[in-house]
């Protein structure tokens, strides 16, 4: 049967002699010994590759004939060895050797590359464009499959990995289920979840999770070890990694490392990785970059909203952007968009938000002001502030004597802030609504900007004032547009929305790998 001449080939069991010594240039002869000396030895050779400095030899034989290659070569280069003109002959073993035409050949490299796949050996025929690598067995299959994507143009598989499966992690995996085949014909990406994980456990899954996933997860005994994902990933050479932090942990973002080490590119709805100390924050982009992987986090302020990315061009575009400001928390924004209008206590309308889920289980996260300031310097890291977290003025909503006694205890005397607020409101002008607003300003060409948080009062006919239900905005200034701000506004929060905007960023890595 006549092969074809595009098929991939495959061979698996071969072993690489490795023959280096001095500077071989102008030297004769010596690689006619060698294949001498390998013909004598009934010794099999498949590729062989000359280094650059010609000083040395690298020649592939079957694996049962690696050891006799070598003893073959030492015995019939003995004087050069005593002498030191050669240095060394040994063997690199359990190697696979993968054949193709290709005709973009730096692009599949880079692919590889990406993949932290490294060729042990190239060699290119260039008038057939005919290209045989070399790798170790350990990533021979997914080599393959990542030429064979670039080559014939398949699905390219992406295997994801979601850490956090609570009303975000949740709402992503059922995203991911319902939209991956239309995203496979559409952008000819397949996305499979490979593997999920809480607290406690993980659960994996090669072929990728299907509907009945939280059972799976249910009955896994694997304890939750980022360890366990990243051998998980290497027995079965899995491609195009992905891992999504849809978690608030302070203990997880510690993985982020070895992560991107070990060839995941990251997502994260969890902001507390961008808010650590910048000496931190700085070191995750230099891993990143050494290792050709990205961060997107792009649900770190403002959910779904085009937020961040819109931030980052008008930045790297030379825009100068002299002051950030909105109302950056849904929860918040429910909050005191319903109290300004509405006739109603503050304690009830926080339980309301408590009861819609609004808020998280302890509402004094939301009211401390914390999240919103962890908001704010994110976006202010963006325009290369080195702000820390304690540079920011928080106003907490929370007063002093209701700040470490128990959730229940606090939910229990939520009434006391009602005097407090309805005096606020009262005091306010006329035609004014109360907003709870973060502000970055001041001369945001220096190493560091301005960075407050706090209740405002506004009139109810501005931009921050007609704010509904628990939306978000926020006013981007900027030289070029001067007193008129961009304005970005919309849902905010919500688990749908949230995972939503996770599921873009996932895609547009995917569609860059």
């Amino acid at each position: 049967m006549k092969s074809n001449a595009n098929e991939i080939k495959f061979l698996k069991n071969r072993s690489i002699i490795k023959f280096e010594g001095e500077d071989f240039l102008g030297e004769i002869g010596i690689d006619g010994r060698v294949f001498k000396a390998l013909t004598f030895a009934r010794i099999s050779v498949g590729i062989i590759s000359q280094q650059a400095v010609e000083n040395g030899l690298s020649i592939l034989v079957h694996e049962d004939d690696s050891e006799k290659a070598v003893n073959c070569l030492i015995e019939e280069f003995a004087t050069e060895r005593k002498s030191g003109k050669v240095t060394q002959i040994y063997s690199i073993n359990n190697v696979s050797v993968i054949g193709f035409v290709a005709e973009d050949l730096n692009k599949i490299l880079s692919e590889l590359a990406r993949n932290n796949v490294f060729p042990l050996l190239l060699n290119q025929n260039s008038s057939e464009k005919r290209i045989n690598i070399v790798v170790t067995s350990s990533q021979d299959e997914k080599t393959k499959n990542i030429i064979e994507s670039e080559i014939f143009k398949k699905p390219k598989t992406v295997h994801l990995a979601i850490i956090g499966h609570g009303n975000v992690g949740k709402t992503l995996i059922e995203q991911v289920l319902h939209s991956s085949e239309e995203i496979k014909r559409r952008k000819n990406i397949h996305l499979k979840v490979v593997a999920v994980a809480n607290s406690r456990k993980i659960a994996f899954n090669k072929k990728g999770f299907d509907n009945q996933w939280s059972n799976e997860v249910f009955a896994s005994e694997k304890t939750s070890n980022v360890d366990e994902l990243i051998s998980f990933s290497k027995e079965n050479q899995l491609e195009n990694l992905i891992v999504v932090d849809n978690t608030a942990s302070t203990d997880f973002v510690k993985n982020y490392h070895a992560l991107a080490e070990n060839g995941f590119d990251l997502v994260s709805s969890n902001k507390i990785f961008n808010t650590l100390p910048i000496e931190e924050y700085r070191k995750l982009r230099y891993t990143l970059n050494k290792n050709n992987k990205r961060y997107l986090y792009e649900t770190n302020v403002g959910a779904g909203l085009p937020l961040i990315d819109t931030i980052k061009l008008l930045h790297l575009s030379g825009e100068n952007i002299t002051r950030i400001k909105g109302v950056f928390s849904g929860t918040l924004s429910y909050v005191f968009n319903n109290f300004s209008l509405r006739d109603d206590k503050f304690s009830t309308i926080v339980n309301e938000a408590l009861e819609k889920g609004f808020t998280e289980p302890d509402p004094r996260e939301d009211l401390s002001g914390n999240d919103v300031a962890r908001k704010l310097l994110i976006l202010a890291r963006e325009l290369d502030l080195i702000n820390e977290f304690n540079d920011i003025n928080i106003q907490n909503l929370v007063p002093e004597a209701l700040l470490s006694i128990s959730k229940q205890e606090f939910l229990s005397r939520l009434e006391e802030l009602d005097n407090e607020y309805d005096k606020i409101k009262k005091n306010q002008k006329p035609g004014h609504v109360l907003r709870y607003v973060g502000d970055l300003h001041g001369d945001l060409q220096k190493e560091k900007g301005n960075l407050d948080v706090k209740l405002i009062s506004v009139p109810a006919t501005s931009a921050l004032g007609q704010l509904k239900g628990s939306d978000s905005i926020f006013e981007i200034y900027t030289e070029s547009y001067g007193e008129n701000p961009i304005v970005i506004m919309g849902a905010g929060a919500g688990a749908k929305v949230t995972a939503r905007g996770v599921f873009g960023d996932i895609l547009r890595l995917s569609e860059t790998k």
